[in-house]
């Protein structure tokens, strides 16, 4: 078996290929491509499969091309949707496809003199060539609609099936588009394979259809399983519905390192076969280590590490890590003040906060500062009380009845943490 095909079985991430895909890439370097359709500025943790398929593809020596769907942006891919996709107008996605090339020139390995060489393409620069009757003539003559109608991503959609409510012409024509892609790929950059997720096979296929009519060629299609959580739900997005993105202005690296450290056992055990480059000897280490003490979250922490560090840097994953050890009281006020305003309200996202002016803040005795100045408690004995009983911090330091606060206390020159016992937190900001 082709040692790249072997890696993706034992990772997990293996669906279908077609006949033959085995052979092409034993005999030969294979240039294969994934898509990336432009729906925001930014990738997010779902496209991360794809782009880790093809790091691992150009790793076994092959060459790998990412697409940039700047043309089928613009119509929408129906595999897997109940509706259809809001249209773009040609400026935002235009802004899109330069994001989106941005963040996938971050992954794979475009410089040098190797034949295998990364590159990047977008459709829309030879879709925006071709005329709709030319288009018609022809590519459409060379697929039948009885043929498009076979499709999953289309009955599914037809039949209602899944609250579907039917399909417009604009994305029947998706999977013809996306074949033309494979097309134009196989006669202009020597593309043999189109590679994604399981929900891709009936637009893969028409591809290595219409090079089968059109070219009198032969290409070749592979599949990779969507990923869920072990229950069976949704991956990649938060309770909320919110995604985790690949760009740290949307989602911060610390909010990004919490996702994966926050893996139940059975998902990290399978997550760091499908997001790490480990190798499988190290992942099973690791797992039998994990195993004989699963309350040290070893393998939630090496996963967390891993894709924090691919992602975005090794520094982000370092401040990502202290931010965790504040929250958790396993820091020092001196790393809690370094922290910049946007991190530590993340940290202490939720938390009550009073705006007060820092003539109400510095130098004010603690007493009356947690109570007529912030209100964080609701009377002077009580504060006494809890003072003598050492049960309130400061920056997540105890303090006693005779601390004032000084201007090196701020957080980023403007916040204090006041604490009560473990759980209740309040933040001042002195403006």
């Amino acid at each position: 078996m082709n040692s790249f095909i072997e890696e993706l079985k034992w990772r997990g991430l293996f669906a279908d290929m077609m006949p033959g895909t085995d052979e092409q890439l034993n005999k030969e370097v294979t240039t294969a491509y994934i898509g990336f359709d432009p729906t925001a500025d930014s990738l997010h943790i779902g496209s991360l499969i794809q782009i880790k398929i093809l790091a691992h593809f150009q790793q076994h020596g092959h060459k790998p091309i990412a697409l940039v769907g700047g043309a089928t942006g613009m119509i929408g891919d129906p595999s897997g949707k109940s509706a259809e996709r809001n249209l773009l107008d040609e400026d935002t996605l235009l802004h899109y496809v330069e994001c989106l090339k941005n963040q996938l020139s971050r992954f794979l390995n475009f410089d040098g003199n190797e034949s295998n060489n990364a590159e990047l393409v977008n459709n829309y620069d030879w879709m925006k060539h071709i005329s709709f009757l030319d288009f018609a003539k022809n590519i459409g003559k060379n697929i039948t609609v009885n043929y498009m109608m076979s499709k999953d991503s289309v009955k599914k959609r037809l039949t209602g099936e899944d609250g579907a409510d039917g399909m417009s012409f604009t994305e029947f024509t998706y999977q013809l588009i996306q074949g033309y892609d494979f097309l134009h790929l196989y006669l202009n950059n020597d593309v043999r394979l189109q590679m994604g997720g399981s929900d891709q096979w009936g637009n893969i296929t028409t591809g290595t259809e219409l090079i089968r009519r059109k070219a009198k060629g032969e290409a070749f299609a592979l599949t990779v399983p969507l990923i869920t959580k072990a229950d069976g739900s949704k991956f990649g997005k938060s309770e909320s519905g919110e995604n985790y993105w690949l760009d740290a202005k949307k989602t911060s690296p610390y909010k990004f390192y919490q996702f994966w450290l926050n893996a139940t056992d059975d998902d990290a055990e399978r997550f760091i076969k499908f997001y790490t480059f480990l190798s499988k000897e190290e992942i099973e280490a690791l797992v039998e280590e994990h195993k004989t003490a699963p309350h040290e979250r070893k393998l939630q922490k090496k996963l967390a590490e891993e894709v924090t560090v691919w992602v975005h840097d090794r520094e982000e994953y370092e401040k990502a890590v202290k931010a965790s050890e504040i929250l958790f009281g396993k820091s020092t006020a001196e790393h809690l003040v370094n922290l910049d305003e946007a991190l530590f309200l993340e940290i202490f996202n939720g938390v009550p906060q009073i705006e007060i002016s820092k003539n109400e803040v510095l130098g004010i005795n603690i007493v009356d500062l947690l109570t007529e100045k912030s209100g964080f408690l609701k009377s002077k004995s009580e504060a006494q009380r809890e003072l003598k009983g050492n049960a309130i911090s400061i920056n997540k330091e105890k303090v006693n009845d005779c601390f004032a606060a000084k201007k090196t206390d701020l957080i980023d020159g403007k916040f204090l943490l006041l604490q009560k016992g473990k759980k209740s937190y309040f933040i001042i900001k002195a403006i």
